[in-house]
């Protein structure tokens, strides 16, 4: 079998280096003749991977004194309900942007524990742009929004400006793009887009944030907790942690983030310049608010559904069937995505024109 082309939303694809080494490292962690998986998570080989880690997060964004950085468990869904339990003060109130799925999730955990406000929505228009022209009330705890909205293709080209602690969650496009983390209250993403395997979770917090609440937070959902014990207050999922460690040391070989961020906004030109060129194509998203990690468009013939996906399965590329919110197709296209396999996509949406267009 040839190369595959995977376009998969999440669990994405990694560097065919990271997968290299990782494997190695399950057979043999450091010539220790056990395999990464049978070491402890205190031994110092394994501290070492978690310092690594850590640094490099701090490294590549950037991060700024007076923050924490540390990995969890429970993925962004977790962070639904630990965001809230940390920032929200008992008779305080949250503001929510309302972008799409994770967003909407997110808003649901946090009615649960507090007084969560909806500032702003596009669920008007089935999510396809980003809320614009509201206001913030400045008596917010924290704005929550989700920067990236994988399902429906969107993501915000500038962050919100406010007045009260901004918190994003990133799990769709953290290092893929320039952030200014001292703009942040708190950042929260998944590993399993652009980062690692699921499993673990990175948190950015803004210290003088916690211990604000008033609440009684349970052991495991306070920062602090995992703060104070370097991200080990209980066995780490080692694997997702050390293949994290190996794909930021990927991206700061590679150049950093800005070389990343070049190429993402290339490989998101080649494949939207052919859905805006084709005639059997159209986007499902406002034009400004496009994603650079997940495109969404459809075909303006149903007719022809069956013969497009033949045509993609010949063409060897895989993940590219689009949210049954939306239908269609979605080409996500992460930090590890090459643009060869953009390339192919772009190929096969133009052969296709070219054969049934008329």
């Amino acid at each position: 079998m040839g190369k595959i082309h995977n376009f998969s939303a999440g669990p994405s694809i990694l560097p065919d280096t990271v997968f290299q080494e990782a494997s190695s490292a399950l057979v043999d962690f450091n010539g220790l003749g056990l395999s990464l998986l049978e070491v402890s998570h205190r031994s110092s080989g394994f501290v070492d991977v978690m310092d690594s880690a850590v640094s490099l997060v701090k490294e590549l964004l950037e991060v700024p004194k007076g923050y924490s950085v540390v990995f969890l468990q429970g993925g962004a869904s977790m962070q639904f309900a630990m965001v809230a339990m940390n920032l929200l003060r008992e008779e305080g109130s949250c503001g929510y942007i309302n972008s799409g799925t994770w967003a909407s999730k997110a808003i649901k955990e946090a009615k649960m524990i507090g007084d969560a406000k909806i500032i702003a929505s596009s669920e008007d228009a089935n999510f396809n742009y980003i809320p614009k022209g509201y206001t913030v009330p400045t008596d917010l705890d924290y704005l929550h929004f989700t920067s990236n909205n994988t399902i429906f293709g969107t993501q915000f080209s500038s962050f919100p400006t406010c007045q009260v602690p901004l918190v994003a969650d990133m799990s769709s496009d953290i290092f893929s793009r320039k952030i200014n983390v001292e703009d942040f209250g708190l950042i929260y993403a998944g590993a399993q887009k652009n980062m690692g395997p699921a499993g673990t979770t990175i948190a950015i917090v803004k210290d003088e944030l916690l211990g604000r609440s008033g609440r009684n937070i349970p052991t495991m959902l306070d920062y602090q907790t995992h703060i104070d014990k370097g991200s080990m207050f209980n066995t780490p999922p080692v694997f997702s942690i050390y293949v994290s460690m190996l794909t930021l040391k990927w991206l700061k070989n590679k150049g950093g983030i800005g070389v990343i961020e070049k190429e993402n906004i290339d490989k998101a030109n080649l494949l939207y310049g052919e859905v805006d060129r084709n005639p059997l194509f159209v986007g499902t998203a406002v034009k400004e608010d496009r994603s650079l990690m997940n495109a969404t468009f459809v075909l303006n013939d149903e007719s022809l559904k069956d013969e497009f996906d033949k045509a993609i399965v010949e063409a060897d590329i895989n993940g590219l069937k689009g949210h049954r919110s939306v239908g269609g197709y979605r080409a996500s296209m992460y930090n590890a995505m090459p643009i060869e396999s953009v390339g192919a996509c772009r190929c096969i949406m133009s052969n296709f024109a070219s054969k049934y267009g008329n």
